[in-house]
């Protein structure tokens, strides 16, 4: 069976989240101090907490986070980083329109400040916006008032201003780098060297190199403790290699499972009941740009192939170069029977 991790002290490797904490004070504890009650009064006034749950997804696992403070305003240019490039440019279409019909309202309600413009046409209102806001004006119609200079004067601002700020979001977006690494879709467990050994293959999909590449493997599961209760563990899974000055096409990362490991003894069986789950990352820098990159994947019980190892993606022609078949990174032939060694 399963060598439980916890009969001696987890490993430095090692790190548990559980549902408490039986080493912390509790909030009766705190509540009765005078200082955790005006300390209380100035949090609530600081921090407001918002009753809309935000879910945040890592990679097939989604947490929904309540009693949140309110997201400030910086928070908003991470999310529109985070948008894909389609979404960027209807937000970024979807805000131009938007400015465009609110100063064409303003035009269009005073009394003839736009000289050459039909009274209370909100159609000529709205081009006449668009020509203000990109300050391209081509003489036929220009402000003959106050309220028409007033008016044309913020939209010149705020077209300024919004011109420069939509300028550096591209510029950001398309100077941030990014990793094309392919994972491998499975997890294969089976014998190397005659001693069972989990593998995994990542593959390079750039051009280029990535150099000073690191990779890590983490693992977790749930584990029960002597109280009663059920903790979630991780361990970072010792590899054959953990980095590579050139990192040119793909590679199989591999862990012998020993009696250091903690996969030690366990079955498909028990990792379902543990609800293991297993995080690939991979962290380089990309020689053209250069910066740092970084990317991961994660596995469930679910993705491991017992038995099985990944099959021979590299050959080497008559003209002495390697050859890599990326089409054939997620296949697996079966390599004998399971062998992870029982307690």
């Amino acid at each position: 069976m399963l060598k439980k991790v916890l009969k001696k002290p987890p490993s430095p490797r090692s790190s548990p989240v559980g549902r408490g904490d039986s080493h912390s004070r509790t909030h009766d504890d705190y509540a009765n101090s005078g200082s955790f009650a005006r300390g209380e009064k100035v949090r609530r006034k600081v921090f407001r907490r918002s009753s809309k749950p935000v879910s945040v997804r890592s990679g097939q696992v989604e947490f929904l986070k309540l009693n949140l403070q309110r997201r400030e305003y910086r928070d908003i240019y991470q999310w529109v980083l985070s948008l894909k490039w389609p979404e960027f440019a209807l937000l970024l279409a979807g805000i131009y329109i938007i400015l465009n019909l609110v100063f064409a309202a303003f035009y269009a309600l005073g009394d003839e400040c736009i000289a050459g413009m039909r009274s209370g046409s909100y159609y000529d209102a709205f081009f006449f916006s668009v020509q203000t806001l990109a300050t391209v004006g081509y003489g036929h119609w220009y402000p003959q008032n106050l309220y028409g200079h007033i008016i044309t004067t913020i939209e010149i601002i705020v077209g300024v201003f919004g011109l420069a700020v939509m300028t550096g979001l591209i510029f950001v977006r398309f100077s941030r780098p990014a990793a094309r690494i392919l994972f491998s879709k499975v997890i294969a467990i089976g014998p190397l060297n005659g001693r069972p050994t989990l593998m995994l293959r990542v593959g390079n999909l750039r051009a280029q190199s990535m150099v000073e590449a690191e990779f890590r493997i983490l693992f977790t599961r749930d584990e029960p403790i002597m109280e009663g209760d059920t903790f979630r563990y991780f361990y970072s899974l010792k590899l054959h290699f953990d980095r590579l000055i050139s990192f040119p096409a793909a590679l199989t990362l591999r862990h012998t499972i020993d009696e250091q490991s903690p996969l030690y003894g366990e079955t498909a069986e028990s990792l379902t009941k543990s609800r293991a789950m297993f995080v690939a990352s991979v962290v380089g820098i990309d020689p053209v740009i250069p910066a740092a990159v970084q990317t991961q994947q994660d596995y469930t019980w679910r993705d491991i192939r017992f038995g099985q190892r990944f099959v021979e993606i590299y050959s080497e022609p008559s003209d002495g170069r390697l050859t890599v078949d990326f089409g054939r990174l997620h296949d697996t032939e079966p390599v004998g029977e399971q062998l992870i060694p029982r307690t």
